[in-house]
């Protein structure tokens, strides 16, 4: 997908704010035409959406069927959905989170799902395997572009090794395991473009190669035309993810927004 339609990923992110300026009502329903007319905009330009579902979730169950219209509209048009749901949790319960979101045909199915792994990469066992047996992926939060996580992640493990690069190497094992000689691991890494890496002492490469979901670009401050020099050699397997920068287009300036965003990525690739 990234080498065929690009590294751009829209985020369908339905803030309050937004929908006021979209003219929709703070609804389900007003997420849902959101959430519809974003698709819409992004489909035949780009290859991933990444839906927020807590801004559907708080509208409760219609908020909910809402997102599942999005998610279900995403998919037939042929976009790439990553659920951005965050979900962790251990044993039976992680379990349910990845049938819910990743089992073939359910209301939520999404392609891929950001999963955090906070409570031991080993309590994501269950989803890594589940995925695997489906064809998903899962997207694990390895370094946020939140200042509220930097303590946490760059602590110390046992090992010696950041929180965060002990999550990655430990997710990078199983992807070594079970992903075949050349191909991509189906599990990738949230990793904000705000992140400075080497504090974190990420590392520069990876075997698979493993796609890296990079928020952090527009609104939060990064910019598109840096992706190369801020993620090195990683940069291939960058999904570069823009939100609130595109949204605030409007819905009669969307499309272009998405069109310049990808000009700008086209364009620094050229000269990484």
């Amino acid at each position: 997908m990234i080498s065929s339609r690009g590294p751009l990923c829209v985020g369908i992110d339905p803030h309050t704010s937004l929908l006021e300026d979209w003219a929709l009502e703070a609804s389900a329903d007003g997420v849902r035409e959101f959430g519809l007319r974003v698709v819409d905009a992004a489909a035949e330009r780009i290859g991933i959406v990444k839906p927020q579902v807590s801004f559907f979730e708080r509208f409760g169950s219609a908020g909910v069927a809402a997102l599942e219209d999005v998610l279900a509209a995403a998919r037939a048009a042929g976009l790439l959905v990553i659920a951005d749901a965050k979900r962790g949790d251990i044993g039976s319960t992680m379990d349910a989170y990845a049938a819910a979101w990743l089992t073939p045909g359910s209301p939520l199915e999404a392609d891929a799902l950001t999963v955090n792994p906070y409570l031991g990469v080993g309590a994501l066992t269950g989803a890594l395997k589940f995925a695997d047996a489906h064809s998903k992926g899962l997207f694990v939060l390895a370094a946020t572009s939140n200042p509220e996580a930097t303590a946490l992640q760059s602590a110390r493990t046992s090992t010696g090794k950041t929180v965060a690069a002990a999550v990655v190497a430990e997710v990078t094992a199983h992807n070594a395991a079970t992903t075949a000689t050349g191909e991509w691991a189906s599990h990738g890494f949230v990793i904000g473009a705000t992140v400075v890496r080497n504090e974190l002492e990420l590392p520069e490469r990876m075997s698979p190669i493993a796609p890296i979901l990079a928020p952090g670009f527009g609104f939060q401050g990064a910019e598109l035309a840096d992706k190369g020099s801020l993620f090195g050699e990683l940069a291939p397997a960058v999904i570069a993810s823009e939100s609130r920068g595109i949204l605030s287009a409007g819905p009669r300036g969307i499309a272009a927004a998405i069109d310049q965003r990808k000009q700008m990525l086209e364009s620094a690739q050229k000269n990484d």
